[in-house]
């Protein structure tokens, strides 16, 4: 990470960039179909976290992600749904995946003994994560009046996997980016790998 950490410090704007790339162009499908790629919006926070220290960096980022999201409903034929008085949950969503991004961040080496630690973040922020938008949008979204707990669970627990499978799909796309980016600077003799 030092290499790739370095530049991101000294050029935060390529990294958000990026990022931002990223999210605009995954945001308009949950789960992905035959032609739209899954969201790709909380592995965006996690690196968010990894990469870049202050938490004020998730600022622009919830911004992007709600300017999609409107942008999609109100412009582009993308159902409403989702959108409800819950919505404003997805920002402790989101900083559960930037807290899980931190954790890691300190505990981070070129080392196979890193992929422990950064399963167990992705595996516990996606599932935070998880808990609290479907459980807030239980709670507040007026969707499910009448449905039980029971019913609920039932229900959004056929999401969990995508849910987490995605996230990590991006991850390993991600970790691939870093060892190979890390690997090449080192065999150039820019930095050392770590």
């Amino acid at each position: 990470m030092q290499m790739i950490g370095h530049y991101l410090r000294t050029n935060p704007l390529a990294g958000l960039a990026l990022l931002a790339g990223v999210m605009l162009a995954t945001r308009f499908s949950h789960f992905g179909s035959a032609t739209l790629l899954p969201d790709a919006s909380l592995a965006v926070f996690f690196l968010l976290g990894f990469y870049f220290r202050p938490a004020a960096y998730m600022i622009p980022f919830l911004l992007l992600a709600g300017g999609i999201d409107y942008a999609a409903t109100q412009h582009m034929g993308v159902s409403e749904y989702c959108l409800s008085p819950a919505y404003p949950f997805m920002i402790p969503t989101y900083a559960a995946m930037w807290m899980g991004g931190r954790w890691y961040a300190a505990r981070h080496a070129m080392a196979v003994s890193s992929l422990s630690p950064l399963l167990i973040a992705l595996l516990v922020s996606t599932s935070v994560a998880f808990v609290i938008s479907n459980y807030s949008f239980y709670l507040f979204s007026d969707r499910y009046p009448d449905w039980s707990w029971a019913e609920y669970n039932a229900l959004v627990a056929s999401y969990f996997m995508p849910y987490i499978c995605s996230t990590i799909f991006y991850m390993a796309l991600a970790a691939g980016a870093h060892i190979g980016v890390t690997r090449m600077a080192a065999m150039r003799g820019e930095a050392t790998p770590g």
